[in-house]
């Protein structure tokens, strides 16, 4: 596993962002888009359909999606990690600290987009703030009780997938040097002239 200061060997083409809920996946995927020249596609956009009802075509989609070029989505739902993994050539894992970090980080954003009633994926929004105590799968919960998912996940990663480049940031300022550091290094290092 590799730290936010170790160079990458080659200029990735297809990236996935891993990480609890709130920690920063979606924007990092989407910096590291714009840096690698990949298009980033939101796995949640594939997932939910509707009244949050999961898409029948998510697989399919994903699918599709593994199969080209270059991309950078969030490494999530159980079902599409595998996809993903096998046809991935760099992992990097948002691993910041919880409490201090992320956890007010997912509040913050939970709290902004249902009080802006922010369209997320196919005309859901935020559920109001206070089902928090009353459904299970709310997201602040879902996070809480998933935090600690990727301390095994990802390591078994490493494990069935050799080929894969996994790169673990500990903080925002970690992230911010790699992307500037070994990720630019690694895109300008190897862009034709």
């Amino acid at each position: 596993m590799r730290s936010h200061k170790d160079p990458l060997p080659h200029p990735p083409k297809r990236v996935l962002v891993a990480g609890v809920s709130g920690v920063g996946k979606t924007t990092l995927a989407g910096r590291i888009a714009a840096l690698t020249g990949g298009p980033h596609t939101e796995i949640d956009a594939l997932f939910h359909g509707p009244a949050w009802t999961p898409r029948p075509e998510f697989l399919a989609d994903v699918e599709s999606l593994v199969r080209s070029d270059s991309w950078s989505p969030e490494w999530q739902y159980d079902a599409a990690r595998p996809l993903l993994a096998e046809s991935a050539d760099l992992l990097v894992w948002l691993d910041f600290p919880f409490v201090r970090v992320t956890l007010p980080r997912l509040v913050r954003r939970t709290i902004r987009r249902r009080w802006s009633r922010e369209e997320l994926w196919n005309g859901n929004i935020e559920a109001p703030f206070w089902t928090v105590l009353t459904d299970r799968e709310h997201i602040v919960r879902w996070a809480i009780r998933s935090r600690r998912n990727y301390t095994a996940a990802v390591p078994g990663l490493i494990h069935d997938h050799p080929h894969l480049i996994v790169v673990r940031l500990r903080s925002q300022q970690e992230a911010d040097g790699w992307l500037s550091g070994p990720l630019a290094g690694a895109v300008g290092a190897y862009a034709p002239d």
